[in-house]
């Protein structure tokens, strides 16, 4: 009995969490990754993007909400997702006709967009606060648990409860779909296998007939759709706060980076990889540890790091592999 409960303190403070922030990471590596393999640029203003989209998506939830809309079991913010993805979207074109267009032209150097992108990111930064404040706000509506301590306790019988919200689930399932929608058109479509192109080299591509603002755009709208979603995901599973998605970018292009930056499998790969890492070396094994070893009185909380340092874990991991392994992982294109 001890081993298991063991194991479901394990899967309750350890497992569960970790797939769930890593799923966030994935999405937000996907959309890092994309600009990266195709328009060969870091973006630092992906998570002021990511925050953009789901204040957008939280002020829809909260009109939803004032008129009696709802989804049952599900957050109301599913409804409004479409229309922060499509908000941020067209945020992000505007931007790029703005600015990004411009250095296009002149053909510069991928530092002169990394700036230009810092520049961006306190833009839109700003905007975020000015529409929405700086405070912290929950918008997770409808059924909170699909596995409740209680119930578990009573079905299993077990000291240690076992807790699965739903949105831990629902990030989950989304990422999957997400995933799976974004290979098939990456690898299925017409415009996808442009893209890819254009990736792989760009000069063959314009001689092939690819219109290159056209792979632009897509790559713009899906990299706006893919951080709406890993933000309002984000957002619901913890809380949102518009500083906490400045935080998240060093995680994601840990992510991005650990599994090989312009690699998409790599972005997935890398950012359960960093979750994992960050949740595993923060986590206070102490209970694990008792129910392991009964008799055991350990001096500590036998935790590596508090919970204050966890993206230092990022941060660590990133140095690593840029020391040891540019390429990352799952060999992408070198930093």
């Amino acid at each position: 009995m001890d081993i298991l409960n063991a194991l479901v303190a394990f899967l309750n403070f350890v497992f569960i969490p970790a797939a769930a922030y890593g799923a966030q990471l994935a999405l937000g590596a996907l959309g890092v990754t994309l600009i990266y393999a195709i328009l060969r640029f870091s973006n630092f203003a992906h998570g002021d993007t990511m925050a953009f989209g789901t204040a957008i998506t939280i002020l829809v939830t909260w009109g939803l909400q004032s008129w009696g809309v709802s989804l049952g079991p599900l957050p109301t913010a599913l409804l409004a997702l479409p229309v922060g993805i499509a908000a941020t979207a067209a945020l992000v074109l505007g931007t790029d006709r703005a600015v990004y267009r411009f250095y296009r032209a002149q053909r510069a150097a991928p530092i002169i967009f990394v700036m230009a992108s810092v520049g961006v990111m306190f833009v839109m930064n700003g905007l975020t606060r000015l529409l929405i404040g700086v405070d912290e706000y929950r918008f997770d509506d409808g059924a909170r648990f699909i596995i409740a301590v209680r119930d578990f306790r009573e079905w299993s019988g077990l000291a240690e409860g076992l807790a699965l919200r739903s949105t831990q689930a629902l990030t989950l399932v989304v990422t999957v779909i997400v995933c799976a929608a974004l290979f098939w058109f990456l690898n299925r479509t017409k415009s996808g296998k442009a893209m890819r192109a254009y990736s792989d080299n760009e000069d063959l591509a314009l001689l092939s007939g690819i219109d290159p603002e056209r792979v632009v755009r897509l790559t713009w709208i899906i990299a706006a759709g893919l951080a709406t979603i890993a933000g309002t995901l984000y957002g619901l599973d913890k809380s949102f706060k518009a500083f906490n998605y400045f935080q998240i970018l060093l995680p994601i292009f840990a992510a991005a980076i650990v599994g090989g930056l312009g690699n998409p499998v790599g972005a997935i790969a890398g950012g359960f990889l960093v979750a994992f890492s960050e949740v595993a070396v923060t986590y206070p094994w102490v209970k694990v540890a008792g129910y392991l070893f009964p008799g055991w009185q350990p001096g500590g909380l036998l935790q590596l790091l508090g919970t204050e340092y966890k993206f230092a874990v990022s941060f660590v991991i990133l140095i690593v592999v840029l020391l040891f392994r540019p390429t990352g992982l799952f060999r992408g294109k070198s930093v």
